[in-house]
C-alpha cells in the first residue's frame, strides 16, 4: 500500500505460539489421593512379653481367621502426594486390626531369662498403625523415565494379644487367664525410623503408569526396609480431576526389639502382598 508517496509495512500481530511443555510437567501443585487395600500376608517371628511364635499367614489364612471365628479383620490405607515441579510431598496412612489362629503360628522356645516352657499358640491378635511422611526430588529423567531420590520417617504403633494354651503353660505369674487360656499381652508399643530411597514413574503410554519405589531405613528398630511396584491407568478426566485405578504390589519388613527376659517384645516381620486403589 502506498500512502502520501511512502510503503507502509505490516506487522505481524499473530500472537507467539506456546511452547511445548517439558514431558510430565503440570505448572503449579498437583494433588493425588489413593485409598487402597492391602492384601497383607505375614511371614516373621513374634516375641511378647518373653514368648515367641514364629508367623506364616497369608491372607487367605487370616481371612479364615475372621469369617465366621469371631476375629477381627479391619484395614484402613491411604496414600497421598502433592507436587510442584520435581519436589513432591508425600504420606502414607495404614490402620490394621488383624486376628490369626493357631494355623498360622508356630511356637518358638522361651526366651533366654524366661526359665520356661512356652504352651502351645492359640491365637495372636494384634492392633497397628504406620504413618509415613516424606519428600520426593526428580533429580533427571531419560526419555518415558523420572527419577526421584527421596527421603522420610515412619511412625509405628503395635498392640498385641498373644494367646496360649494354658493347659501347656507354665510360669503364668505375669500373665492374663481368659476364655480358656494364657494371654501375653503387650501394651501399646511405638517407634519412629528415618528411611532414604529411589523411586521411578514411568508413562508408557498416554494414560498408562509404571512406580518403582524401594528404601532403607532403621532408628527406633534395628533395620527396615520397603518395596513397592505399581501399575496405574488413568481412565477419566472431569473438570481437571482424574479418576485412576491402581494395582500392585507392596513388600515392608522391619526388625524391632525391646526389653529382656520376660519384658522382651520382638516384631521381625514381613508384611506383603497385592495392593488395589
Amino acid at each position: 500500500a502506498m500512502l502520501l508517496g511512502g510503503p507502509v509495512v505490516a506487522a505481524d500481530l499473530t500472537p507467539p505460539r506456546a511452547q511445548p511443555m517439558p514431558p510430565n510437567f503440570v505448572p503449579g501443585w498437583t494433588f493425588r489421593v489413593t485409598p487402597y487395600a492391602w492384601l497383607t500376608s505375614l511371614n516373621g517371628s513374634q516375641t511378647v512379653r518373653g514368648r515367641g511364635v514364629d508367623v506364616n499367614a497369608s491372607f487367605i489364612d487370616i481371612v479364615e481367621s475372621t469369617v465366621g471365628e469371631g476375629g477381627s479383620l479391619v484395614a484402613l490405607m491411604l496414600s497421598m502426594e502433592a507436587r510442584n515441579g520435581r519436589l513432591a510431598l508425600f504420606g502414607d496412612v495404614i490402620g490394621e486390626k488383624i486376628t490369626i489362629e493357631r494355623s498360622g503360628l508356630r511356637t518358638r522356645g522361651p526366651t533366654p531369662g524366661v526359665g520356661a516352657a512356652v504352651g502351645a499358640a492359640v491365637d495372636m491378635q494384634f492392633q497397628m498403625a504406620i504413618i509415613e511422611a516424606g519428600a520426593a526430588y526428580e533429580i533427571g529423567s531419560v526419555g518415558p523415565v523420572a527419577i526421584d531420590v527421596l527421603a522420610g520417617a515412619r511412625y509405628w504403633y503395635q498392640k498385641l494379644d498373644l494367646g496360649l494354651d494354658i493347659a501347656t503353660t507354665v510360669n503364668l505369674g505375669d500373665l492374663s487367664i481368659g476364655r480358656g487360656r494364657a494371654i501375653a499381652r503387650s501394651g501399646s508399643v511405638d517407634w519412629i525410623d528415618g528411611f532414604a530411597g529411589i523411586r521411578a514413574r514411568v508413562s508408557l503410554a498416554p494414560n498408562h503408569h509404571l512406580a518403582f519405589r524401594g528404601d532403607l531405613g532403621a532408628g527406633g528398630s534395628k533395620f527396615t526396609w520397603q518395596a513397592l511396584a505399581t501399575y496405574g491407568y488413568d481412565f477419566k478426566t472431569t473438570n481437571g480431576v482424574t479418576y485412576s485405578a491402581v494395582i500392585g504390589y507392596k513388600a515392608l519388613y522391619v526388625d524391632y526389639v525391646q526389653g529382656s527376659g520376660l519384658s522382651r517384645y520382638e516384631f521381625d516381620m514381613l508384611q506383603h502382598g497385592p495392593v488395589l486403589g
